[in-house]
């Protein structure tokens, strides 16, 4: 692990980015601008589609034009999403962060975000998950 900017660890940095970009970007009506400060313009969201053997992919400019237009229909989130961090494995330039998201006290995701540190940021590249 290293010490980054003011004496932040890259953990921290990445825990950082998680919260912000993803917990509460995504998850907790958070702003476009911070969804994308925190992701890379490549990252996907793998899944697996309802038969159990297609991948799915969602790309982040889908995943915010959704939001963004759930925001303009007036959908936003009334309840918080939660996030516990389970565990996080920095090599170098690249990390895997394990992630719980809770909402109203109840498991809903356990997330594994893949990120890779850039000259400017740590930034979300992929993500897959299994739903609860």
């Amino acid at each position: 692990m290293t010490v980054a900017l003011f004496g932040q660890t890259d953990e921290d940095l990445i825990k950082k980015t998680i919260t912000d970009s993803y917990v509460i970007g995504i998850h907790n009506g958070g702003t476009i601008e911070a969804i994308n400060k925190g992701f890379h313009p490549g990252f996907e969201l793998l899944g697996i589609g309802q038969d159990g053997n297609i991948m799915t992919k969602l790309p982040i400019y889908t995943w915010t034009e959704n939001i963004r237009q759930a925001k303009e229909a007036g959908r936003v989130p009334s309840v918080k999403t939660e996030c516990k961090f389970l565990n996080i494995d920095i090599t170098g330039n690249a990390a895997m962060a394990k992630i719980e998201l809770h909402r109203e006290g109840k498991l809903i995701f356990t997330d594994y975000l893949f990120l890779y540190k850039f000259k400017d940021s740590w930034k979300i590249v992929n993500k897959i998950y299994f739903r609860h």
